[in-house]
């Protein structure tokens, strides 16, 4: 365990009967506290799976609220019981869970207050399986938004990520979208309040049993992307004030460590 730090992994669900187990296995229980499965509706067995591994909290919505909104419930229900540390693990084994550890390290060291996993970091983003419309797709959006966001990683889309309590208390992702591009949604919001932000290399997974956005709405999620880029840069000249910046202030949280550092002083 890492000392003094409550962790909790969140597994937003749906259809993830013949992964989860799996993926469930390999979370390291001597770094994790709490595992919340959020299912989404799912049609198939997962709950059932989730009961017989004994998953420590399981929350399934009546009606599918969609990724995003999947994302919602299990943030505020880590924050509700009390996490330090809150890292995201999808349930279809697409990532791998020996990274938990390492990103849980990053944030409770404060060395960062979000990170994630990167798929374009090394070598086996293809070799993986990543088709190469996506990988093209991401390497493009990942430019144009280190561009327009005047920041420099190596891929905005990846869904392994970790979050300290902070970052999850200052950004309204209340107000972001229940379908994919939430992700890209609070990536921005990251952005904006000034939060720092490392990667760490992870391998790409592509299998038939995991899950897999459509070309369609791969296609929705790009046009997603670009709008979230614009709302942005024209918050940042003040010239639009989106919802999903509602309540935040340009790099706030980096302010709040300045003053922070000041006082020790």
């Amino acid at each position: 365990m890492i000392k003094g730090k409550k962790i909790i992994v969140t597994m937003p669900a749906y259809n993830a009967e013949d992964t989860l187990e799996k993926t469930y296995r390999e979370i390291p229980r001597d770094v994790v506290d709490e595992v919340i499965l959020v299912d989404d509706a799912s049609k198939d067995r997962t709950m059932e799976v989730a009961a017989r591994l004994g998953v420590d909290v399981t929350i399934q919505h009546k009606k599918n609220l969609g990724y995003g909104g999947n994302q919602k419930t299990c943030y505020t229900e880590a924050l509700r019981r009390g996490a330090d540390i809150v890292i995201m693990l999808h349930p279809d084994y697409q990532y791998t869970p020996a990274l938990i550890e390492p990103l849980a390290w990053l944030i409770a060291h404060e060395t960062y207050d979000f990170a994630f996993g990167s798929r374009i970091l090394g070598s086996s983003t293809l070799s993986g399986g990543m088709p190469l419309y996506k990988f093209v797709a991401n390497r493009t959006l990942s430019l144009l938004e280190n561009i327009v966001l005047w920041q420099h990683v190596s891929e905005y889309h990846s869904g392994y990520r970790a979050f300290s309590r902070r970052v999850l208390e200052t950004v309204p992702f209340m107000n972001n979208s229940d379908n994919f591009v939430f992700d890209n949604e609070i990536l921005a919001q990251v952005f904006y309040a000034g939060f720092r932000v490392g990667e760490i290399s992870c391998p790409t997974k592509y299998f038939p049993e995991a899950s897999s956005i459509s070309f369609k709405n791969s296609v929705r999620y790009g046009m997603g992307v670009v709008r979230t880029m614009l709302k942005y840069r024209l918050k940042c000249m003040r010239l639009l004030h989106p919802k999903i910046f509602a309540g935040m202030s340009r790099h706030m949280a980096a302010s709040e460590r300045a003053a922070a550092a000041g006082h020790a002083a």
